[in-house]
This record gives structure tokens, C-alpha cells and sequence, in this order.
């Protein structure tokens, strides 16, 4: 049988199971071969090697770095051999993703995909029971034990109007097959989903019916499941939390979410800058004030404490709100007066306000705790002492600075830009994951369409702490030299810090003429919110008298949201930052053109890029060269790649910047485009030389 060691060995010594994946990806993959001849897709020769150098990597336990252009097939390309490597070797396989719409692509498409493929041979026939489970992180599940004490403690634990809330969860609970926050809407809210998700260690298999619990349940099915997908988030911070030996796996274990685990990580080009978001600290004040008000809200009088007769404890809990409204207004009054971002630089700069009232609040739950007995209640109790600890032992760290090797600043946030966020991130983030992923023992491949600069993959692999993994690069199939067409505006004034109304006006002007100009959609990418609200305001009333709808990034609609929207207008406009320049995926004419407004370096003042840049200087090297130009131009290709994704798409990259035609690294970034050649626009010739395609429907 494929994928079982047959060789003759002494009964004393036990059959290892080996892994058929590298022997099946050539039958697969091939031309004419099983993927073909089973279910009629076409060979491609990028797909087929992607596919045995993956099972090859699998099969050796090896790190692989691997850059696959837009339409290879890359998910495919892994899939397929990772569930034949898990089968056979009885591992599980980790499915990491950015973005919710490459995971819902893999559940709703390939994996049903590699089900019929698998079927679709004899030989294949034992894979095709695999099984494959979504982990979500655990405070999005509802739990329905603690649901059901929080309904029987209505009393002591909730206002009226709170549990009518929870009355409509319940009744949510009867019918939602996952007890998923996302499914419920209106969205709950939060302090009362903190008191019924499973974030806790009352929601446990102790204290809940694992055939109810929707937590419980997904951890069962996790239990079996051959693949695990997961989104980066989530992946590491259950790194940060210990990964696999938070699992059982002893320190010497191999692993890194699961004993002897292996993982797939796609979208693997954001990999760092997640990584640096999770590794560090982030206490927000209305976090702070949730988890002491699940404590007692001195405004209801209601609360786990007045359940347990704590007085002397709700007496804490309300000198810590007071301490931490005094903590928080400081914060936002002196180190966020004039700007919604400020790097800290100088420990013991903020007086320690909250540390002794935490001390206190702490002793006395703990005090309660030790007079309950074994049970929900005192697992709940304990469950939140660790939390006020953790709280404690963060703002410790964040006044004192407490890491040498780690950034810490302040921002401002949320709709009004009241909340106060206290932030760190590990200056080099190598370190961190060359010893929880690559040295874990076990295969790590990181995957992505924009992994290399210039063909070169050693920057990417320098910054993932993975110098030593093997690096491979195909490249996309699709014949961009007829598909698009790339054009370059040659007199917008370059952007000024100084000065930046000529630029902004000009810029704002081109975006306007371009937009209107191309029948489908248009995709507008910014560098900054500021440039984006004022660009709309230019532009959209004209757009509207043309009938053109707008869509615009914005806190009360999501980015998978507008991207629907966009697919379903067909002729929209979506104006988008940060979030938008990597996987949105809008195919035909719905989106005929992105345009690129600014080259999208970070900002210098940002706190990470700043002290990266100090620590490079340090070194003796140049930060722009080794930090900022190459994760521009990873964004740029990210962005420009949101334009073509299947063969019978066809449009137009049109770059507002004339950095690139001005400054000698502009030639990097067009070198970066899968198509290299490019027209100059002007004013005076644009009417000449922009010429979009013509819709589908039209031809």
C-alpha cells in the first residue's frame, strides 16, 4: 500500500510510516495524469513542480520557501500532497491563511476539489475520508454552560436590558449550528459575549456537556481532524502562548501548534508584520475596564463579585476603574495630545497608578477563591485572577520598558478615538520565529504570489529568521503582455510633506479622469486615510452624476463586504488603504483597474519601522535599502496583483506616482509588475494614450 514501509525489520522494531506524497504529486500532477484525466483541469507545469517540491519538503520535514505567481494553483498545489503526508503518517496538517477570503476559497472550493480527485482513483480512494476542522480562537465560540449560570444568575450578574441580550442569544443558540459571534447579528455586545464565550476556564470538559458546548464540540472534532485551518492571527498567538507544548508536546517535542504537526502558511508575505503584532503586548483600556466590570460594574451593582458576596472585593474593583480612567485620561492628555501614535521611549515616564490597586483587587479574589470549593465557580474565580495578573505583569512590563529588544508606544483609537491602546513588537521578529516555527522539527512552508525582491528570496528569509530553508520561485502562467496594460502619470508633482496641496489636487484629478475613463471597476489604493477622504471628496460627486457608484473603506462595513459589493455593481469604485492592497479578489470586469496613488513605503515615524530603522543603523546599515524599499515593493506587487486573477481577465495598473519615472528605485517597482512595459501619461497626451479594454459584455 502507498505510503507504508514494507521493508522487512526486526519485529522488536516498530514500521514507521513513511509518506507517499512526493510518488503521488508526479502521478497527479503530470501531464495526462490523475488530476487531469479524473477531473478535466488543465496541466500546468508551475502547479506540478510546486506540488513535488512540496511533498519533498513534507516528506524531509524541511523548511521551503516558495513564491508562486497569481493562477499557478498554489493551493492545490499544497493541499493535495499535505493530506496525503497526514494520512499516511497520522499528522495533522496547519493550514495558516491572512485573509478570510483565501479560507473561505479553500473550504468552499478546493478542498472539495481534492475530495473528488481523491475519489476519482483507486489508489487514492483512503484519502478521500479525510477530515478537516476551522479553529477559530476560543472567545469567539459561545459557551453554553456559562450562558446558561449567566441566565440562572440574572439577579446578581445582569441589568434588564442586558438580559433581553442574552434572551436573544439564547434563542440564537438553538439554532446556530456553530455558536460562532460572527454568525449572531447584530453582533452582541461585548461585555455580556465576555461573560458567555468560552474564554474561560469554567468552559471546560469538566464543567460543560461536550455535546452541547460549541466549543467543546469543535475541539472533539479538531481532535480527529487530519487538516487544521487557521488564520495567522490566531496562529501565533497561540505561538506566543506556548503553541505545541501548551498542548502536551514535552520541550523537546516536535511540533508547533500540535506534536509532530506540520504547516502550511499562504499569504506567507504578511507572516512578519503578524507575527510582530502578536509577540508583543496590547492592553487597551476598554479592554481593561470589560474585564474589571465583568468583575463588578459599579453602575448596575451587578458582577461576579456580588454573586460571591464580595464586598471588600467590588470596593477594589471600583478603585481600579477609578485608577484606570486616571491611568488612561493621562495617557491621552499628555503622550496623545497632538498626535494618535507616540513611541515611548524613556521608562518610569507615567506614573504607576494602577499597580497597587491590581495588587489589591488580585489578593482579594484570590481570598475568595481559596474559601470556594472545587468547581465552575472557583475555576471562573481563578480564571480571573490569572487575567488581573496578566494585566498587572503587562503594564509592568510596558512602563519599564521592559524588553530590551522590543518597541513600545501609545495610540489612540476606536470610532471617537477614545480608546487608548498600549502597544509593544519585537524590533527583530527573526529571532521569535526561527525558534517557534523554524526549529520546531517539523515542515514549515510559507507560501505567497510576492515573496522575493528582484528574484531574490534572501531579504524575505532573513526577516523570517529561515536563512537556512531551501527558496523556489515559479512564475504565473497567464500572458500579462496581452492581458494588461500598465500606464505611468509623468507630471504629478512628487508628495510633499511641506506642501502637500499641489500633489494631493493633481493626484485627485488623475483619479477622477482614470476612473471615469474605464467602463468596469476601479480599485483605488492610498498609503494614507487623509489622502483617500480627500480624494473621495474631489471626486465623487462627479463619479455619482456619471452613475457610477463609490464604495470607501470605513469603519461600519468590512473589507470582504465592500469586495462583494464591488463584484455584484460591476462598475463601482472602491477606495481603499492599508487592508485593501492584499486579498481582495474581484475577477472580470467588475474590476478592470487598480490604481496605485502613492509607492507604499511605511511612514518613517511609525514606532516599528522608526526603531527597526535605529537598530539597522546601528548595525551599520542603510534602513532604506534593507527595510522600507523592500517591504514597499512586496506591497506594491501585492497590490498590483489584485488586477488579474483568472485567464479571462484583462485591465490596467495606472500608478499616480512619478517617483517611479524620477528616482532610481522607481525602476524596481516597475520590474516588480508582471508586465514590464509602460506608456507615460500626461495632460496634454492622456486622451491619445489611455486606452482601456472593452468590457466582455460589450465584445
Amino acid at each position: 500500500m502507498i505510503g507504508l514501509n514494507e521493508e522487512t525489520v526486526p519485529p522488536s522494531v516498530p514500521v514507521r510510516p513513511t509518506s507517499g506524497a512526493p510518488e503521488l504529486a508526479g502521478l497527479i500532477f503530470r501531464p495526462d495524469g490523475w488530476l487531469q484525466a479524473g477531473l478535466g483541469l488543465e496541466h500546468r507545469p508551475e502547479q506540478e513542480r510546486m506540488a513535488q517540491v512540496v511533498a519533498a519538503a513534507l516528506r524531509d520535514d524541511a523548511p521551503l520557501l516558495f513564491e508562486a505567481g497569481t493562477g499557478v494553483g498554489k493551493s492545490l498545489a499544497y493541499l493535495a500532497p499535505g493530506l496525503v503526508h497526514a494520512v499516511d503518517c497520522g499528522r495533522q496538517m496547519i493550514l495558516s491563511t491572512h485573509t478570510i477570503a483565501l479560507q473561505e476559497q479553500i473550504e468552499r472550493k478546493d478542498l472539495p476539489l481534492c475530495r473528488r480527485l481523491f475519489e476519482s482513483r483507486p489508489e487514492l480512494a483512503r484519502y478521500a475520508r479525510f477530515e478537516a476542522a476551522v479553529l477559530v480562537g476560543k472567545s469567539n465560540y459561545l459557551c453554553t454552560s456559562r450562558l446558561s449560570h449567566a441566565l440562572a444568575d440574572r439577579s446578581t450578574l445582569l441589568a434588564d436590558a442586558e438580559y433581553s441580550e442574552l434572551r436573544r442569544i439564547s434563542e440564537w443558540a438553538e439554532t446556530t449550528a456553530t455558536g460562532l459571534r460572527h454568525e449572531l447579528q447584530p453582533a452582541p455586545l461585548p461585555e455580556l459575549w465576555d461573560a458567555v464565550n468560552a474564554d474561560s476556564a469554567a468552559c471546560s470538559r469538566k464543567h460543560c456537556d461536550c455535546q452541547r458546548c460549541f466549543y467543546q464540540r469543535a475541539r472533539a472534532r479538531l481532535r480527529t481532524a487530519q487538516l487544521v485551518i487557521v488564520n495567522h492571527a490566531l496562529l501565533f498567538s497561540l505561538l506566543a502562548a506556548g503553541g505545541a507544548r501548551a498542548e502536551g508536546a514535552g520541550a523537546d517535542a516536535s511540533g508547533v501548534l500540535f506534536p509532530a504537526d506540520f504547516v502550511v502558511l499562504d499569504e506567507a508575505h504578511t507572516v512578519p508584520s503578524v507575527a510582530e503584532a502578536h509577540f508583543g503586548l496590547s492592553l487597551g483600556s476598554s479592554g481593561v475596564n470589560r474585564l474589571l466590570r465583568h468583575l463588578y460594574n459599579p453602575k448596575t451593582r451587578r458582577g461576579l463579585l456580588v454573586k460571591l458576596g464580595g464586598g471588600e472585593a467590588c470596593q477594589c474593583v471600583e478603585d481600579c476603574l477609578e485608577g484606570a480612567r486616571h491611568f488612561f485620561e493621562g495617557i491621552a492628555s499628555h503622550q496623545l495630545a497632538s498626535q494618535p501614535v507616540v513611541r515611548i521611549r524613556e521608562a518610569a515616564s507615567i506614573d504607576p497608578i494602577l499597580d497597587e490597586p491590581l495588587s489589591t483587587l488580585q489578593r482579594a479574589v484570590a481570598k475568595i477563591a481559596d474559601r470556594l470549593e472545587d468547581g465552575r465557580m472557583r475555576d471562573e474565580l481563578l480564571d480571573q485572577r490569572t487575567r488581573l495578573a496578566g494585566l498587572k505583569s503587562g503594564l509592568n512590563e510596558w512602563l519599564t520598558l521592559g524588553d530590551e529588544g522590543h518597541v513600545y508606544w501609545a495610540e489612540r483609537g476606536g470610532r471617537r478615538q477614545t480608546t487608548v491602546s498600549l502597544r509593544s513588537a519585537p524590533i527583530q521578529v527573526a529571532p521569535e520565529l526561527r525558534r517557534r516555527l523554524f526549529e520546531s522539527g517539523v515542515a514549515v512552508v510559507c507560501t505567497s504570489a510576492t515573496l522575493a525582491i528582484g528574484g531574490d528570496m534572501a531579504p524575505f528569509a532573513a526577516r523570517l529568521g529561515a536563512a537556512e530553508a531551501r527558496s523556489e520561485i515559479v512564475r504565473s502562467p497567464f500572458d500579462f503582455e496581452r492581458v494588461m496594460r500598465v500606464y505611468v502619470a509623468a507630471d504629478i508633482p512628487p508628495p510633499s510633506f511641506a506642501d502637500p496641496g499641489p500633489s494631493l489636487e493633481s493626484m485627485a484629478e488623475y483619479v477622477g479622469y482614470c476612473c471615469a475613463r474605464v467602463p468596469g471597476g476601479s480599485l483605488v489604493l492610498f498609503t494614507s486615510y487623509r489622502d483617500l477622504k480627500a480624494t473621495v471628496a474631489a471626486v465623487e460627486p462627479g463619479l455619482a452624476r456619471a452613475g457610477r457608484p463609490v464604495l470607501v473603506q470605513g469603519p461600519d462595513v468590512s473589507r470582504t463586504e465592500l469586495a462583494r459589493h464591488m463584484r455584484e455593481l460591476g462598475n463601482a469604485i472602491l477606495f481603499g488603504t492599508e487592508s485593501f492592497w492584499t486579498g481582495i479578489d474581484v475577477p472580470g470586469d467588475a474590476l478592470s483597474q487598480v490604481i496605485i496613488t502613492r509607492l507604499p513605503f511605511d511612514p518613517p515615524a511609525d514606532p516599528i519601522t522608526e526603531a527597526k530603522a535605529e537598530w539597522i543603523r546601528a548595525e551599520g546599515g542603510d534602513p532604506f535599502r534593507e527595510l522600507m524599499l523592500p517591504d514597499a515593493l512586496v506591497k506594491f506587487r501585492q497590490g498590483a496583483g489584485r488586477l488579474i486573477r483568472t485567464r479571462e481577465d484583462r485591465g490596467l495598473i495606472t500608478l499616480l506616482d512619478s517617483r517611479l519615472l524620477t528616482k532610481t528605485y522607481g525602476r524596481l517597482f516597475l520590474a516588480g509588475l508582471p508586465q514590464t512595459g509602460f506608456q507615460r501619461l500626461t495632460r496634454e497626451n492622456r486622451d491619445a494614450q489611455f486606452s482601456p479594454f472593452v468590457p466582455r459584455s460589450s465584445r
